[in-house]
């Protein structure tokens, strides 16, 4: 047993000090950065702003073959693929968050190989979880949301917004501009209703919009209230449904509105690995990224005011869709039949978060509150055909857990570091190796 712990240790180890070399944190990526600081590191050193303008240059006018072919531009693409620049991303709402998203574009789509189906955010992973918002929300309302079934919960949002200033001016203004009648013809200015959607979704805190958007309904009255929240006869509906696929490659021509249904893509895809369907049983995350969308032509909204089931979607059909009809129709399932999504609606309005084991299935399942999860094991004992036995994985598992305590600094503390303070991190840890040995041999 010494033996396989000494064993586990060395190859953990071997694996921190790999990472700790090339720049990454122990959980194998490198340290994030915006894409509007990463293009200002950039552009202070020659070698990687002469290949940036080098690339941007290949991409223009170009698809991504012809740009392959030449030798220039590969050269360019494989020096960026080690600059700051690949791995930055952007925050949502933040300052400059257009010039960051275009930023990341120019590099990324130089990498996607034709239309790719789903693509990755461009934003920051989403670690709050909904128990924070249910907390600030219940203290605003001054009720449980989970508890009052009397209650019009739609309604109560709604009050709650008018408490708070920016809430209540930041509604009221896109309600009057999605209101507003130009002419006859024209029943309102949809793309001046967009910009004041995404302003208010923006820039108003998640527990006041998430409960105008995701509150419960036990009657036809509250789902009704709930379905006009947007203000749809503007911002959602049209004379006529386009495409899906129509419609999602006219948002990927603008980068804002690519970027968000990427992150919705990213955080609302259906995962079979975890037990709430949603990636990482982050039901924050999805929510997040749904309300990101709002406010653009990919704008979703319920169906119908039905409270039996939630029933969500974009402004599209997959008529007219030919040879593309089951790419159409697995795009528009991700709105319409996602039971992430669906899920995740539902805990909100329940006022409940993820739980481990939920005695009703049709239900959404909730999970205690998030812990750090131990470091994933090597690539080489994660492989199927490990030539180590399941009692060495086990004690690795475990070896793993009480180094990452007893060693490792927080996530956060770690990403901060400097190259200095990483080597620095390293000489702790091998000084730290002769107590640890006699630790696990006791």
């Amino acid at each position: 047993m010494i033996l396989a712990n000494v064993f586990c240790i060395l190859l953990f180890l071997e694996k921190i000090l790999h990472s700790l070399a090339s720049g990454q944190d122990p959980h194998g990526w490198r340290t994030p950065v915006d894409c509007v600081r990463a293009n200002e590191l950039c552009a202070a050193e020659s070698s990687c702003s002469s290949r940036y303008r080098t690339l941007r240059q290949c991409l223009a006018g170009r698809d991504r073959n012809t740009m392959l072919a030449n030798k220039e531009c590969q050269a360019a693409l494989e020096v960026l693929q080690e600059s700051p620049l690949y791995d930055c991303r952007c925050k949502r709402g933040m300052k400059k968050e257009l010039q960051c998203l275009q930023i990341y574009w120019s590099i990324h789509l130089g990498l996607t190989e034709g239309e790719e189906f789903y693509e990755a955010s461009p934003y920051e992973p989403v670690t709050s979880r909904l128990s924070d918002i249910f907390r600030l929300a219940s203290i605003f309302s001054g009720m449980d949301p989970a508890t009052n079934s009397k209650s019009n919960h739609c309604l109560d949002a709604a009050k709650a917004c008018n408490l708070n200033d920016n809430c209540k001016r930041l509604r009221s203004v896109y309600i009057s501009t999605c209101s507003k009648e130009i002419s006859a013809t024209e029943h309102c200015n949809r793309r001046k209703c967009h910009k004041a959607l995404r302003q208010f979704f923006d820039r108003v805190p998640s527990e006041y919009t998430y409960r105008l958007l995701f509150c419960s309904c036990k009657d036809q009255a509250c789902a009704e209230r709930r379905r006009q929240t947007i203000v749809p006869s503007c911002s959602y509906e049209d004379k006529e449904k386009p495409n899906c696929l129509d419609l999602r490659n006219m948002c990927r021509t603008d980068h804002l509105c690519r970027s968000r249904l990427a992150d919705f893509h990213t955080n609302c895809q259906v995962s079979f690995q975890s037990l709430t369907s949603c990636p990482g049983d982050n039901y924050q995350a999805c929510l997040g990224s749904y309300a990101g969308i709002i406010g653009f032509d990919m704008t979703p909204n319920y169906i119908d005011s039905s409270i039996a089931s939630i029933t969500v979607s974009p402004w599209c059909s997959c008529r007219g869709s030919g040879n593309m009809e089951e790419e159409c129709e697995k795009f528009l399932r991700d709105f319409t039949e996602n039971p992430c999504l669906r899920n995740a609606i539902q805990a909100f309005g329940n006022g409940t978060d993820v739980n481990l084991s939920p005695k009703n299935p049709s239900q959404p399942v909730t999970l205690p509150p998030k812990t750090e999860k131990s470091p994933a094991l090597p690539d080489d004992i994660n492989d199927s055909n490990t030539i180590y036995d399941t009692s060495v994985i086990t004690t690795c598992t475990s070896v793993q857990t009480q180094l990452t305590t007893d060693i490792m600094p927080d996530q956060k503390t770690f990403v901060d570091q400097k190259a200095s303070g990483s080597r620095h991190s390293a000489r702790g840890i091998l000084s730290a190796l002769p107590f640890l040995l006699v630790k696990l041999a006791l």
